[in-house]
């Protein structure tokens, strides 16, 4: 019996996705629940399972084309076996299953006890460069495999990575042609690029944007660090970082100032008596930002461990639609790549977003001489639409206060 395979549900709001890799081929013997094809979202790739056992019969759809939740992308037929029985239909199930078999035979064998738990990027990975999974060590969360893993195992064992394509672009007309050895390649955006250029653009046309920057003394903060690290992670079983600061600095500072942790809509303002914190993460196909859920409510253990987790889960590409969605503020940690100063755009709908940055010693003055101190510039973009002047600073200093002197998110001040 034939079973059609259509594009699941994706998410509040995301009504399709775009093809961005057949997982099986016409032909392969497909398990019940196993994933058949990578499809691109917006924010995140989801895997499109297959829910009866049987052979792939046909693709519905391209790589690369989008389609619509609910619409047909692929055909299985339920019961049968990876071989051909009898007659035309057989014929034609056995040159579609033997065509292209060949080449990703060994690969396909190497991933059929792992293909359950590897990502599609890190299944993309591993039959590019022909390695096999079940021999490497993964550092991904319980030990799962991520692709920085794959490209390392490939690297150990000579396998160059792919070259550009030699053949490059044609040139403009009247342009002159290209010197021998620069070579282009064209790379069609991925969904998610698109939308993150979309939205960045739409949020620099839409809002009023303006940033507001301060400095602040890291002395204390990385004292208490240095203090308390090796019991709080005896304890917590969990690093303490700063994030987990500024993240309790920033709910103190957005419930002393309700403006910044909220967000308009048509003619009206939304304010929140809660604080969703989305903390920007990179990921291979892009920045990620996943949700803190009443990150007012939660201590640093919780939140460091948060974090943590959505560190681990955005390099092996599994996070969740669930996991981007809300948030009424975000903080942007540009230091870990080493900024030392920028202008973060909101993240719409919301009105503000704090960015972070590196983290390095500078001549101050304290009580009139001059010491060395582990100084940091923070900013915050905010859409003067609905935040004054006034709020925008006023937030940031209630940051740079409680990052300064921590005792003051001990006792709400």
């Amino acid at each position: 019996m034939a079973t059609e395979i259509t594009v699941p549900a994706l998410g509040e709001s995301v009504t399709e996705g775009t093809i961005g890799e057949w997982l099986k081929q016409p032909g392969d013997a497909v398990a019940a629940d196993e994933p058949i094809a990578s499809l691109e979202t917006d924010k995140v790739a989801v895997d499109v399972p297959s829910p009866v056992a049987g052979v792939l019969q046909e693709h519905k759809a391209a790589v690369g084309d989008t389609v619509e939740v609910g619409a047909v992308i692929a055909v299985i037929e339920e019961g049968a076996t990876g071989a051909a029985t009898t007659g035309e239909e057989a014929g034609r199930k056995a040159e579609k299953a033997e065509e292209g078999k060949k080449e990703r035979a060994k690969a396909d064998a190497d991933l059929v006890d792992a293909s359950q738990t590897l990502s599609p990027a890190v299944r993309r990975a591993v039959l590019e460069h022909g390695v096999d999974p079940s021999t490497i060590k993964g550092t991904g969360k319980d030990g799962r495999l991520t692709k920085e893993d794959v490209l390392a195992a490939a690297k150990a064992k000579g396998d160059p990575a792919p070259a550009p394509s030699p053949s490059p672009a044609p040139a403009p007309a009247g342009a002159a042609p290209a010197a021998a050895g620069r070579n282009e390649e064209r790379v069609k955006m991925t969904r998610m690029r698109q939308t993150i250029a979309k939205r960045l653009k739409g949020a620099q046309e839409e809002a009023a944007l303006l940033t507001t920057f301060n400095d602040c003394d890291m002395s204390a903060v990385i004292e208490a660090r240095s203090k308390y690290k090796e019991l709080f992670a005896k304890k917590h079983d969990i690093k303490l970082g700063f994030m987990g600061f500024f993240a309790k600095a920033a709910c103190l500072a957005l419930k002393d100032v309700p403006a910044v942790n909220a967000y308009i809509e048509g003619d009206e303002i939304v304010y929140h008596d809660y604080v969703d914190i989305s903390v920007a993460v990179s990921a291979p196909n892009g920045l990620v930002v996943p949700v803190i859920r009443d990150a007012d409510k939660k201590g640093f253990a919780q939140i460091e461990k948060d974090i943590a987790d959505f560190g681990s889960r955005a390099k092996e590409g599994t996070l969740t639609m669930a996991d981007m969605q809300g948030g009424t503020f975000t903080i942007s940690n540009g230091g870990v790549f080493g900024s030392l100063m920028s202008t973060p755009i909101i993240n719409p709908p919301q009105s503000a977003v704090l960015g972070l940055h590196r983290i390095e010693d500078r001549p101050v003055a304290v009580n009139g001489e001059v010491v060395i101190r582990p100084m940091m510039y923070i900013a915050l973009s905010y859409d003067h639409r609905l935040i004054d002047g006034r709020e925008a600073v006023t937030a940031l200093k209630i940051i740079k206060e409680a990052i300064e002197d921590p005792t003051r998110m001990l006792i709400d001040l």
